[in-house]
């Protein structure tokens, strides 16, 4: 004999066409508009496009980047900027980006920006002079505002790279020698350096390197424990290191040296660590022009490892 529904199967089936029986909603609501779009054109061949982040009821998966309504690119949604390549010069393009959820929904196409990259500079193979005198404040927790003086160039500067750490985190137009990085964390030491580029492609050296500590968040005392002061000078087949240890109410027996993002080697000093500056020395057997990230961070009183200090980079000489 078949048996009626029961009334839980009854409320499932009245609910169908809204929520699927284990009773969570179908997600059908899109991100937020990317907003603050901006395209700059870092060549004569390709265009430097950023935004803003794009908000959701859940979270956002993906970015999608449009030329004139063809999509070029996805990134992730951790992404908030890409360089578009392999364009004409001295040829009008139009850029919008969408966001993407995990459930596929996509935002509304942000306002259009249009850029016009430049004309292709004729075998132009000599890059632009270092940026100068870069200086920068801190502008709360999240936030710095950098500054440096006007790059030279034989053909003329098209864009300013701003790098944290050695990857590229910014670009503005080459008529511009100041520029906000948001997006950091409170009680953190960042280093930026800044490199002018032009319409070939060239680019100049790396400026001297700032380093900014955004202060902490609001109620967070904790005191800062990066070393500081850290320069790296390149030898004949070595590279001599300086540091400020911090201040941690203890001695500080044991550092950890980081090269190019991953731990090299550790520093232990006995029962009388140095006073003051320490100082290292580290053998390399690399080529000439091999260019190393340094970083350091000490061992805490308490067993942990502290902050890392700013970065510096070095080329083997």
């Amino acid at each position: 004999m078949q048996r009626p529904p029961t009334l839980a199967a009854l409320a499932c089936l009245a609910a169908l066409p809204l929520a699927a029986c284990t009773g969570e909603a179908k997600d059908t609501e899109p991100p937020s508009t990317p907003a603050g779009v901006t395209a700059q054109a870092g060549s004569a061949t390709s265009v430097h496009v950023m935004w803003d982040t794009s908000s959701d009821n859940k979270a956002v998966t993906g970015y999608e980047v449009y030329e004139n309504d063809s999509r070029v690119t996805t990134l992730p949604g951790t992404k908030r900027m890409v360089d578009v390549d392999r364009l004409r010069p001295n040829t009008a393009y139009r850029f919008t980006v969408r966001a993407r959820d995990a459930a596929g929904n996509l935002s509304r196409p942000s306002a259009p920006i249009s850029v016009t990259t430049p004309a292709q500079a004729p075998d132009d193979r000599t890059p632009p002079t270092r940026p100068t005198a870069v200086r920068g404040t801190t502008d709360g927790p999240r936030a710095v505002t950098l500054m440096w003086s006007r790059s030279a160039d034989d053909a003329g500067v098209t864009s300013y790279d701003i790098y944290q750490e050695d990857s590229r985190v910014h670009s503005v137009p080459g008529t511009r020698t100041t520029t906000r990085v948001t997006g950091l964390r409170p009680g953190t030491v960042y280093t930026f350096t800044v490199r002018a580029r032009d319409a070939a492609e060239n680019s100049s050296p790396d400026s001297s390197p700032v380093d900014l500590t955004t202060p902490p968040a609001l109620g967070d005392k904790a005191p800062n424990t990066a070393p500081t002061s850290l320069r790296a000078v390149a030898r004949k087949g070595a590279i001599d290191l300086s540091w400020t240890p911090p201040r941690t109410g203890g001695p500080v027996r044991e550092h950890q040296l980081y090269l190019n993002g991953s731990l090299a080697t550790t520093i232990v000093w006995g029962a009388e660590p140095p006073a003051g500056t320490a100082t290292y020395t580290m053998t390399v057997t690399d080529a000439p022009g091999t260019r190393y990230s340094v970083k350091l961070r000490a061992k805490l009183p308490d067993g942990r490892w502290g902050d890392f200090s700013a970065q510096r980079t070095v080329v083997v000489t």
